[in-house]
């Protein structure tokens, strides 16, 4: 179950993230309303993770596959460009939490 309130955290923040660019820096009502209540249920759920994974294995995976997918968000939504470097950088998260997951013995299995 633990994973199940991971996905959800991440999606939450991802959502709370879009929301933060889409609000204008607090200007706009109803995406500024997206903020609190996406980062509210990210971090709700994030609590409930934390009894099962250790906070720093948690934390890696929730932080870095939002920062992948809010760059996705970024890219395909708001029409912002990526280098190489950028890229290169999303690949060595991804592929940090990949072995993390996969070969790590604190994550649960």
């Amino acid at each position: 179950m633990a994973y199940v309130y991971l996905c959800l955290a991440i999606v939450a923040e991802v959502l709370g993230t879009s929301a933060l660019k889409a609000s204008q820096e607090f200007s706009r009502l109803w995406p500024s309303v997206g903020v609190v209540i996406g980062y509210g249920l990210a971090f709700y759920w994030l609590t409930l993770v934390l009894r099962t994974l250790p906070v720093g294995i948690a934390y890696a995976v929730w932080a870095g596959l939002g920062i992948v997918l809010v760059t996705l968000i970024g890219v395909v939504w708001f029409g912002e460009k990526l280098d190489w470097p950028a890229v290169a950088g999303l690949a060595m998260i991804i592929a940090g939490v990949t072995v993390i997951q996969l070969f790590s013995s604190v994550s649960a299995h």
